[in-house]
């Protein structure tokens, strides 16, 4: 395919990158502490850390891996931790000390914590103590040695931490009894750690920065192999499709996405330390009145989240009330952000959601909508600088523009494997493309349109019907609040649509739904069954698991 989106992009975005313009993530931390060393560069629960004060967080945090647990250049040390200031400060701090970052969603289920650690071959671990009886249920079947336990209110500081976590721990009850072997408690390491011990590890490309598992919607979750060349090249490619946007030293960014997640890891963590932000940390944006609460109190430029989180925002008594004058960037990824969605977002905070769009196994940025785009024009918009695109058919030819097909990735940011599994690792990556698994089109301009996931597609009498779609159109009935779309059995057709709805409206039923599709979907298309449920079932960030909802049905 020739690469016709050059020809589309904004001036000044530039065609390619280079990809070695740091050694390693140490090099862009280092510049970013002394360049903006007075700003803030992380916030939560009230407390502000300058980026003068996290370099000497996270240069103590690195000296005590190093000296006082021994640990060495590669060594995995696991983070299951949400969005608390203690979080950049362990991942920082470990990356600092040329240790291998293996991010853990603190919601795992003990099976799935033991299938992690023990997969990455994790010798340490940072967790916050409600998980903590979590690790104690499988701790003797893993490699771990080190446990680093902190609590919600560790960084608040004075009287406010030990109310804070007095409060979490016995008012609300949400620190579960646990028993572990000699934890190193965080704020204490932090007392005993001697930063003039550090000692900087000789970082290049191909070491590895971070261990980052992918769901496991698909068999068992893998770890997808960043390096920091990976993560150096992808930092690049966001501020090559961002720099005429973002101003340094300027920029909040809301981080309500977890950062143990590839998207706000480099989307907000990371980016936004290149450039000098704020990154304010929501540690539970679950709780939507409080989230609109923390949104009230900052004039934030930049949001990221996944459809849902800009859906749910948009339902919330008081957001519409926000001043949205300094946002200039709204980033949607994780899944298809909906149309509906979009324009009522640009409606009431007169700024652009863009799409972009992301793996796991490419650190995460493909492709981002062009920031001259003018409104939602339903795509993830146009490769990212360095980054080749191919849409490839069954018969492992490319298909003709506008057909759909399978999108295949090559660049910079692709990962270096999977951990351990050269076989899952052989599958997806040939001759350097990453085979996504995520059918797409691409149009005159060199936009891309996602269709849907390969395997979330639902075959009715021999053709092929995408879920998205058929969400997208659900959604622009008022009455909707959720939906997700599953194929069914059927010993006819092989497969029927039936759709998981959510109502806003309490008042709507089955055939309003059936009629509105009836008037937007040809037949085929056309929902056979619709459940009314209180909520979707949800991953970490967010995601609608329409796999969960399958099984059910």
């Amino acid at each position: 395919m020739d690469k016709i989106w050059f020809k589309r992009y904004p001036e000044g975005m530039p065609e390619q990158i280079d990809p070695r313009h740091y050694n390693s993530l140490l090099d862009l931390f280092e510049i970013s502490f002394a360049d903006y060393a007075q700003l803030p560069a992380f916030a939560n629960m009230g407390k502000k850390m300058s980026y003068q004060e996290l370099d000497l967080a996270t240069k103590k945090f690195a000296s005590y891996l190093q000296n006082d647990l021994g640990l060495k250049k590669g060594d995995k040390v696991a983070v299951m931790m949400p969005n608390l200031l203690q979080t950049p400060i362990a991942i920082l701090g470990t990356l600092r000390a040329g240790c291998t970052v293996v991010n853990v969603n603190p919601l795992y289920t003990a099976r799935e914590l033991a299938h992690q650690l023990n997969d990455s071959d994790s010798q340490a671990i940072v967790i916050l103590a409600n998980f903590a009886h979590t690790l104690e249920e499988v701790l003797a079947e893993t490699q771990v040695k080190h446990i680093v336990l902190s609590e919600i209110g560790d960084m608040c500081g004075g009287f406010k931490k030990h109310l804070v976590n007095f409060v979490v721990k016995h008012i609300k009850k949400m620190v579960p009894p646990f028993k572990l072997p000699k934890p190193i408690a965080f704020n204490q390491l932090m007392a005993d750690a001697d930063e003039g011990k550090y000692q900087r590890p000789d970082l290049h490309h191909e070491d590895l920065a971070f261990l980052q598992y992918t769901g496991g919607t698909t068999g068992v979750s893998k770890g997808a192999m960043l390096s920091h060349g990976n993560m150096v090249a992808n930092l690049e490619q966001v501020s090559g499709c961002l720099d005429k946007v973002l101003d340094r030293g300027q920029e909040v960014v809301v981080t309500a996405l977890p950062l143990y997640h590839i998207f706000a890891l480099t989307a907000n963590c990371l980016t936004f330390m290149k450039y000098g932000g704020l990154n304010l940390l929501i540690t539970n944006p679950r709780d939507m009145p409080g989230f609109v609460k923390e949104l009230k109190n900052n004039k934030f430029t930049a949001i990221t989240g996944v459809n849902t989180l800009f859906n749910g925002l948009l339902n919330t008594p008081g957001f519409e009330q926000l001043d949205f004058s300094n946002l200039k960037l709204s980033l949607g990824g994780g899944m298809a952000v909906q149309r509906p969605v979009a324009e009522r977002w640009q409606t009431v905070t007169k700024s652009r959601l863009v799409e972009g769009y992301g793996l796991t196994e490419c650190a995460p940025l493909v492709t981002i909508s062009p920031y001259d785009l003018q409104a939602y024009n339903g795509s993830i918009g146009l490769p990212a600088p360095s980054t080749d695109i191919r849409i490839m058919g069954e018969d492992g030819q490319e298909v003709a523009k506008g057909e759909a097909g399978e999108l295949w990735v090559k660049g910079p940011q692709v990962m270096q494997g999977y951990y351990k599994r050269p076989e899952a690792t052989a599958e997806c990556l040939k001759d350097g493309w990453f085979a996504t698994g995520d059918i797409a089109t691409y149009d005159d301009e060199g936009f891309f349109f996602i269709v849907d996931r390969k395997k979330d597609m639902i075959i009715v009498s021999g053709f092929n019907v995408f879920p998205n779609e058929i969400e997208e159109v659900c959604m622009m009935n008022q009455g909707i609040l959720e939906v997700a779309a599953v194929g069914v059995p059927h010993e006819i057709s092989g497969e029927q649509v039936k759709i998981f709805v959510v109502k806003k409206d309490q008042s709507l039923t089955e055939k309003d739904i059936i009629a509105h599709c009836r008037k937007n979907l040809t037949n085929y298309k056309v929902p056979k069954f619709v459940e009314f449920r209180d909520e979707l079932p949800k991953t970490n960030v967010g995601k609608i698991l329409r796999r969960a909802l399958k099984e059910a049905s």
